[in-house]
C-alpha cells in the first residue's frame, strides 16, 4: 500500500515563499507520475503540477513561473517550491502518485496566503 505524507503548509504573507514536501513509501522514481493538486474552499480539486517517471513536467497556467516541482532521490521526497504566493493560492494541497493504473493521495496540507 502506497502512503504519501505531505508537510510544509502554513500561513504566509502574499509575495512570500513556501515549500511543500511529500514523503512516500517506496521509491518515488518508481511511480508513473507524481504531482500536486489543490482544493480551495468551494472549488473542485485542480492540478497544480505533475512530473512523470522520466521527468516530464506540467504546470497549471495559474502557477507557471511561480511554482517549481522537483524530486530528490536521496531523500525520496517530492517537493513543490511556491514563490510569489497570492491569496488565491490558498487551498489544501494534496500529493498525488500514479502507479500501475492506480491513484494514491496524501491527506493534504493547508496553505493560507494573506494579503
Amino acid at each position: 500500500q502506497v502512503q504519501l505524507v505531505e508537510s510544509g503548509g502554513g500561513l504566509v504573507q502574499a509575495g512570500r515563499s513556501l515549500r511543500l514536501s511529500c514523503a512516500a513509501s517506496g521509491s518515488i522514481f518508481n511511480f508513473d507520475r507524481m504531482g500536486w493538486y489543490r482544493r480551495a474552499p468551494g472549488n473542485e480539486r485542480e492540478l497544480v503540477a505533475t512530473i512523470t517517471r522520466y521527468g516530464s513536467i506540467n504546470y497549471a497556467d495559474s502557477v507557471w513561473g511561480r511554482f517549481t516541482i522537483s524530486r530528490n532521490r536521496a531523500e525520496n521526497t517530492l517537493y513543490l517550491q511556491m514563490s510569489s504566493l497570492k491569496p488565491e493560492d490558498t487551498a489544501v494541497y494534496y500529493c498525488y502518485a500514479l502507479q500501475l493504473g492506480r491513484d494514491y493521495w496524501g491527506q493534504g496540507t493547508q496553505v493560507t496566503v494573506y494579503s
